[in-house]
Parts: C-alpha cells; sequence; structure tokens
C-alpha cells in the first residue's frame, strides 16, 4: 500500500482521534481512507448526474425562447425535484 503524510491542525487531529476512539473505525488512517473513498464515490455520482442532464438536454427539443428564460425554468424545476 502506498504510504501518505498529512498534515492538519490540531482541531482535526482531535476530531478525527475521537472518530477512531468512538469506534467506527480503527485508526486515524482508515477514517482518511473512508473519507476518500466517499469524496471518490460522490465524484463518480456527479458526473452521472451530469451525464444524464446532458444526454437529456440533447434528447430534448430546441426552444425557441430567450435563454434567461429557458436556465430560469431549469433552476425553477431543479428546486422543485431536490428542494
Amino acid at each position: 500500500m502506498a504510504q501518505m503524510n498529512i498534515s492538519v491542525p490540531e482541531g482535526l487531529k482531535i476530531w478525527a482521534e475521537q472518530r477512531v476512539a468512538q469506534g467506527r473505525y480503527s485508526s486515524a488512517s482508515d477514517y482518511v481512507r473512508d473519507l476518500i473513498r466517499r469524496d471518490q464515490d460522490s465524484a463518480a455520482e456527479e458526473i452521472l448526474w451530469l451525464q444524464t442532464m446532458i444526454d437529456e438536454g440533447r434528447a430534448s427539443p430546441a426552444v425557441d425562447r430567450e435563454p434567461s428564460a429557458v436556465i430560469a425554468d431549469i433552476l425553477s424545476d431543479r428546486r422543485a425535484r431536490h428542494g
């Protein structure tokens, strides 16, 4: 396994140590690995969502309206669906 050394402020070090002490992780390294994995998963989900939106856009009919009105409708629809 590759090794990485990082420096963190004291408060973050204490936080990581507390997470380990709670028994959720076997070590601070285990905790950091989990955070990185979660970030990878989140990034992959964001890319998948973006690609889905691009595909939907390409498949949708052309709109003969002002771009700002179209963008406002898209944002409004997004807020309605996802809060």
